[in-house]
């Protein structure tokens, strides 16, 4: 099968998915949907992320659905909304001439009302969330006593968000003569048990290898110390112009406070994760896919559900534990045909990590080496004519006499000028850099200190978010842990109870900076925001500034004060 016309599928399947341009189907595709179709055992699919397996199941299901029913046929769950509500969209669309077939997607974060207000549509389609379809299934509002497919999507995941009771509840529900189809990027033990305990002698179908995500993709790696991890990550993302990227953090906190470094500093950056709104999370990710902002930070949870094919980078900013999350991450570049890079940001004593995910993977990941400032400036100059010889759109129309004389000029002088206007910035803030220590790996993981790896420990469990609550509003004074000697640490007399959050710090300090003696933005370190006071960190060239400038200024009607803390 080589081509979806030489399928048994529907004309008017047919005719909507060669609408969206679909000609040739996918491996997982062409293995799946003849099984479907023609079988009537359950199914367990292995298959790495966009692959194309909401067609692969969907495709011939539609293609047997009964659409004279008004009873729930098939229900696909999955981890996300995101990823709910992209299965429920693609189902549309496949469904665009078959004008009886119904779908509805019930997910967390909206209301679950207006869902259970959908649901008296009476969809043959379900696609949800766990949760919801749990709270749904408790109102009495979904039935599926008639359903004949249940479909498992992303089937590791849901189990390493903890779902496994949930699922075990709904599954519970189904009938026992359902089809059920499981789909996973991974077989982990988790998955093992859900597939014996409730498939019944499945077949199995696995596409590809954990390798052969690596195709198209370039793996580098950087070794650098914690301190300098998001000076590192600045590097390069300005040594690789023009990129489209999602940064990988391990935890929420980290991933905010990633994204906050990124926006200070200019980038059209911005965060994914838990902590956010719905309504927040839509919004980042609507300006992701628009290309309104060109960096994504994310935790992996977050990101299940987003498809993107055309980006340029991923980075690491922390390895995960599990060698084939990075090769899940790693696979969001390299889609389509294209190129893709994945850099890792390692620390010196992740030595043994590395190792298992190279042996693991069998991916040859490089060593590389921080960019420099000549280093970075050569790329920028690089991107400014890969940008200039490759979009030549006229986008707005002007008099060209509005062109001064440049006959004065030659090219060459016309075009060093013109770099130097466009360069500037970016040449004073690495004039005077120096360059980050090359790091070296640790023979053994314990060859760093014990109050090193604690403090790493609490950073990952995110126990600093109220640490200072019960210990620094008593005592302002506390000795607080070892800092980079090129930064001042502020007391600021305000905090959570005056409504105060980082991006307000950040533009606070901001202003107070503007037009030091350097004339460049100053560098901010930490921030933390703590109940009735908080503590941030600024480069030492503009202590006089903040002392000076935030005493006449005010947040929200009330007196600012920063000190210098002890």
């Amino acid at each position: 099968m080589n081509l979806f016309t030489e399928t048994n599928l529907s004309p008017d399947i047919l005719k909507a998915i060669g609408e969206l341009g679909y000609e040739s189907p996918t491996e997982i595709q062409k293995q799946t949907i003849p099984f479907i179709l023609s079988d009537i055992r359950d199914l367990i699919a292995l298959a790495q992320t966009g692959t194309g397996k909401t067609a692969a199941f969907s495709l011939p299901i539609l293609d047997m659905i009964d659409d004279t029913s008004r009873k729930i046929q098939l229900l696909v769950l999955c981890p996300t909304r995101e990823l709910c509500l992209q299965i429920s969209k693609d189902i549309k669309n496949y469904s665009k001439y078959m004008k009886d077939i119904k779908t509805t997607a019930v997910y967390g974060g909206s209301s679950i009302v207006e869902q259970m207000r959908s649901l008296k549509d009476k969809p043959q389609i379900i696609v949800g969330t766990p949760g919801r379809v749990i709270d749904l299934i408790n109102r009495k509002a979904l039935d599926f006593s008639a359903i004949h497919w249940l479909v498992l999507d992303e089937a590791d995941e849901m189990l390493s968000m903890g779902f496994k009771d949930e699922l075990e509840t709904i599954l519970s529900e189904t009938p026992e003569t359902k089809q059920t189809f499981l789909f996973s990027a991974t077989m982990n033990k988790e998955v093992e048990r859900i597939s014996k305990n409730y498939l019944t002698k499945p077949h199995r179908i696995s596409v590809g290898s954990i390798n052969e995500v690596k195709k198209n993709i370039t793996h580098e790696y950087y070794v650098v110390g914690y301190r300098q991890k998001k000076e590192a990550l600045k590097r390069l993302i300005d040594a690789n112009p023009n990129q489209y990227s999602i940064i990988f953090c391990r935890t929420r906190m980290e991933t905010q406070e990633v994204a906050d470094f990124l926006m200070q500093n200019g980038y059209a950056a911005d965060a994914l994760h838990g902590d956010l709104s719905q309504a927040q999370r839509d919004t980042v990710m609507k300006k992701f896919r628009l290309k309104n902002i060109d960096i994504l930070v994310a935790t992996d949870v977050a990101a299940r559900g987003l498809d993107v094919n055309s980006l340029t980078h991923v980075i690491h900013f922390s390895l995960p534990d599990d060698p084939e999350v990075f090769v899940h991450r790693s696979g969001r570049t390299g889609r389509a045909g294209k190129d893709g890079i994945s850099m890792a940001l390692i620390k010196p004593e992740e030595s043994r990590k590395l190792k298992q995910i190279k042996s693991a993977t069998k991916i040859e990941i490089n060593e590389k080496f921080i960019p420099t400032g000549d280093d970075i400036i050569k790329a920028q100059v690089g991107g400014v004519f890969e940008k200039l010889l490759t979009e030549h759109e006229d986008l707005f129309e002007f008099d060209d006499s509005l062109i001064p004389d440049l006959s004065n000029f030659t090219k060459e002088e016309l075009v060093h000028q013109l770099l130097q206007f466009q360069l500037r910035d970016l040449a004073l803030y690495y004039k005077d850099k120096h360059d980050l220590v090359e790091q070296k790996f640790s023979s053994r993981d314990d060859d760093y200190s014990r109050r090193d790896r604690g403090r790493e420990r609490d950073r990952d469990r995110g126990r600093d978010r109220d640490r200072g609550d019960r210990g620094r509003d008593r005592d302002r004074g506390a000795k607080p842990r070892r800092r980079d000697e090129n930064m001042v640490r502020f007391f600021f007399n305000l905090g959570k109870k005056d409504h105060l959050k980082k991006l307000d710090v950040l533009d606070i300090i901001n202003k107070a900076t503007a037009g030091g003696k350097t004339k460049k933005r100053a560098e901010i370190g930490d921030i933390e925001i703590l109940e009735k006071f908080s503590f941030f960190e600024v480069e030492k060239s503009f202590k006089d500034n903040v002392l000076s400038n935030i005493q006449s200024m005010k947040f929200k009607g009330k007196d600012m004060r920063a000190e210098v803390a002890n």
